[in-house]
């Protein structure tokens, strides 16, 4: 349950919020004694900020007699003050233009969408291809590229296709692939893979007339490939020119969680149950994420997931318009997807 802050306290903590996200600089009553929106005297900015700080919802760096939000007041605004429609004419143009892309598979709408994130909000952008454990296979395709090359392609309901290139140490004849997409297809077509809870080797093997060894090496590649989801990144040179990295330590820290993916991918794996998802700072509980902010992004297209992407940026991110930007980006693919543009 978020605290309760009277009206003015509000106003006065989402004005700090925005202009410290703007400017990088602490914010003074001087300054916000401009904001027209506000309409108080110097005196009453400074004591409903010594109030807000003394709550804990902002902070006084040493250097400076200004203040920033903190953590908790981060906190406030994403969860009270945000607005979601902070986009402009511009801005959404650029999009409509970007997302115009034609795409054969549904995975490409993630790294389009992970394009555009990047290019609007100026972060980096970690995309994460979907986990196809739910979707319902509705084709699989042997294909023999040599006598011993094989390659398998897996077609889900959503779209979403699976390819994989599997070497044997036997040779293989067209016979026996003729086989092998029979016998999976009579098997595995129409069932969604979570619901297949024991090896797949028992839906098929008492029907296998392909050597057991090429089977176990068929179904081992095919786990593989639909476990796996791709990982990459765009944007990653962005933030590298905000103030916060001037500082070396931040700078390699970032750089750091950039390299080892897994980090957040394992953050934006946990925020699966909500569209969107906020962690500042520490709320990660990582400790190398301590000094930044993630944003997360799971689309969904009729139900069906595509991908998940997350924003990683300092704590001081332009929360609104990240999350104006995604929930444009959503909207636009639904859209698209109910029109048969894909």
């Amino acid at each position: 349950m978020p605290e309760n802050l009277d009206n003015r306290k509000r106003k006065i903590l989402q004005a700090i919020v925005e202009e410290y996200i703007e400017t990088s600089e602490p914010v003074s009553s001087g300054s916000l004694v401009k904001n027209e929106e506000l309409k108080c005297s110097s005196a009453t900015i400074r004591n409903e900020m010594a109030e807000l700080e003394q709550i804990g919802f902002l902070e006084k760096p040493h250097t400076s007699a200004g203040r920033i939000p903190s953590q908790k007041g981060y906190r406030y605004y994403v969860d009270e003050l945000l607005r979601e429609d902070n986009l402009s004419r511009k801005e959404i143009e650029m999009i409509k233009e970007m997302m115009e892309t034609k795409v054969n598979r549904l995975e490409d709408l993630t790294k389009i969408a992970t394009t555009t994130l990047s290019e609007i909000t100026h972060y980096t952008t970690i995309a994460i291809e979907p986990n196809v454990s739910n979707h319902t296979i509705i084709d699989i395709k042997f294909i023999l590229l040599g006598t011993r090359v094989l390659m398998a392609v897996i077609l889900t309901d959503s779209g979403i296709i699976r390819e994989s290139i599997i070497k044997f140490d036997e040779d293989l004849t067209q016979e026996q692939i003729d086989d092998l997409t029979y016998i999976f297809n009579n098997k595995l077509v129409g069932k969604p893979l979570e619901k297949i809870d024991g090896p797949i080797e028992e839906y098929i093997v008492e029907e296998m007339k392909t050597g057991i060894r090429i089977i176990e090496k068929i179904i081992e590649e095919i786990n593989k490939l639909l476990e796996d989801s791709k990982t990459y990144i765009e944007g990653a040179n962005k933030v590298i020119d905000m103030p916060e990295f001037k500082k070396q330590e931040m700078a390699k820290d970032f750089l750091n969680v950039i390299d080892a993916k897994d980090i957040i991918a394992d953050v934006i794996n946990t925020g699966m149950a909500k569209d969107i998802n906020v962690y500042i700072g520490s709320e990660s509980e990582r400790e190398e994420l301590k000094n930044f902010s993630i944003v997360t992004f799971n689309h969904l297209l009729d139900g069906k997931d595509i991908g998940t992407i997350g924003i990683i940026g300092p704590t001081r991110m332009d929360y609104s318009k990240v999350i104006s930007v995604m929930k444009y980006i959503s909207k636009k693919l639904n859209d698209d997807y109910k029109k048969g543009k894909f």
